[in-house]
């Protein structure tokens, strides 16, 4: 901690200094006419050392200074990018003079000049006024080597977006996907809508919940593991087409495309089957893609990942088949017993569907490059679910898959409540080992038998789409505050 208290100490001297000097240190406002980006973009063609008699007021932070004497040289930075301001010290304020005398790497400050290109061909602002906005007292990390220990990269997420451009550039993207998101589905007819977080029952999902106490109803709640079952109620009362972007929490490990607080799309249409849903899926991930990256195509740890229209449907049974060579029609519950003895796949109790599920997740899953729906799975795995118009094993269940990721659920919906509540009761014990049971909401049946027209419902994790487009490796690279263990050397 040395090194840091003697930065801060330091700092402290340069901040009384411009205080004592009668300089307002923290400014109200700035009022701003360009990003960096939008001057260098205008600009970039006009002829070297050259001036453009256009003043620009900018502001943001200093990354770097090179003090020459008679002509100081900074890097500002903003969100969009970084500019150079070049500073002439004869041709400036006494109060100026303290500024530039006492700033340091990482203050804020505001830039009124003219926007002109060096002799070296590098878009610059000569300044006219310099203000003072903010002082920053501890050390940035190394412009260079940037932060190469990823824990504090994600415990520190300020000074990750501070120096790491490509950072930022993801939560930008981030901000666009989910803004495509929201055109493509209000020019759809779709209706924005919000579902509770804080919830009596949980329900929607096969998931761990988080737990809380209400203090004044003195009862038990829990955070939302999905928002499926309150979005139905809304086709039950009559709206034909909803979506809601929300947060959802399970209380589960953390991995690669896993994290216990993360962002959901779920969408119900009205008068639709999982058919239907597939195709809209594709369209606008098709359309986000072309939109925010101008391409269908990525290239994703050295493989082409195409997101055109139309993808690829497979059977799980037929996935089983190609990518494992089992063909489990052929197999009796013994032959897949030991199947899941010898690759050491556990179950709490057996139940046909539910082993053919873990074959397919084994087997199967990271042989998946797709874009591919892997659709008509095992009623056991889900009670929400309509069965298979054909095969009453089966539901009308679909999960595409990108780069043997999950991407979505899809199904069919339920809407016959008797046989909901038989579901839902058959079901009540899977996962409860895990504390992954899916409890009878009687409340959501009393709701289904007042009746919900046939639907399609979407379930899709932004996060991970978004893992794909900006080509990350990890869910908390795309989430600005991940959830992360206790920091030992903290505690």
């Amino acid at each position: 901690m040395a090194r840091i208290d003697e930065f801060e100490e330091s700092r402290k001297t340069h901040f009384e200094n411009i205080k004592n000097a009668g300089i307002e240190v923290y400014p109200f406002s700035f009022k701003k006419n360009y990003k960096t980006s939008e001057i260098i973009e205008k600009y970039k063609n006009i002829e070297e050392n050259s001036f453009t008699g256009k003043e620009a007021n900018i502001s943001g932070r200093i990354l770097l200074i090179r003090n020459l004497g008679k002509i100081v040289f900074l890097d500002l930075h903003d969100t969009y990018g970084k500019i150079q301001i070049v500073i002439k010290t004869d041709e400036i304020t006494e109060n100026e003079k303290i500024i530039l005398k006492n700033l340091d790497t990482g203050d804020f400050i505001g830039i009124l000049g003219e926007i002109f290109k060096t002799k070296r061909g590098e878009i610059s602002i000569q300044s006219k006024k310099l203000i003072f906005l903010s002082k920053c007292f501890y050390p940035l990390p190394d412009k260079w080597k940037g932060l190469i220990d990823s824990e504090v990269k994600y415990r520190k997420r300020h000074l990750d977006l501070m120096i790491n451009k490509e950072s930022r550039d993801i939560f930008i993207i981030r901000s666009k996907i989910i803004s495509e998101i929201r055109h493509f589905l209000d020019q759809k007819g779709f209706i924005e809508v919000e579902t509770p977080l804080l919830q009596p029952l949980y329900g929607g999902a096969n998931a761990r919940p988080f737990t809380t106490e209400s203090f004044v109803w003195k009862k038990k709640l829990y955070l939302s593991i999905s928002p499926e079952l309150y979005l139905k109620r809304l086709l039950v009362s009559g709206f034909e087409k909803v979506y809601t972007i929300c947060k959802n929490f399970r209380n589960e490990g953390v991995d690669k495309s896993h994290n216990p607080e993360f962002t959901m799309l779920e969408m119900y249409q009205a008068y639709s089957d999982y058919n239907e849903a597939m195709e809209i899926l594709e369209e606008m991930i098709e359309k986000i893609t072309i939109n925010v990256l101008g391409s269908t195509k990525i290239e994703y740890n050295g493989k082409i990942l195409d997101f055109k229209r139309p993808w690829k449907k497979m059977k799980m049974k037929d996935a089983i088949k190609e990518f494992a060579n089992i063909d489990i029609d052929s197999l009796d519950d013994n032959e897949i017993k030991i199947i899941l003895k010898e690759n050491k796949i556990e179950m709490e109790e057996y139940k046909r569907g539910l082993a053919i599920s873990e074959i397919f997740e084994n087997y199967c899953e990271n042989k998946l490059l797709g874009p591919i729906h892997i659709i008509d799975h095992p009623k056991e795995t889900t009670p929400l679910c309509k069965i298979h118009r054909i095969d009453k094993n089966l539901i009308e269940r679909d999960e595409p898959y990108i780069n043997g990721m999950e991407l979505a659920n899809i199904y069919s919906e339920l809407n016959d409540p008797f046989m909901q509540e038989q579901l839902m009761i058959e079901q009540k014990d899977q996962g409860k080992g895990k504390g992954e049971n899916h409890p009878i909401d009687t409340d959501f049946i009393d709701t289904l038998k007042y009746g919900m027209p046939p639907a399609f419902g979407i379930g899709m994790g932004i996060d991970r789409l978004i893992i794909l487009l900006t080509k990350s490796q990890n869910i908390r690279d795309v989430i600005f505050f991940p959830q992360l263990r206790d920091n030992e050397k903290e505690n």
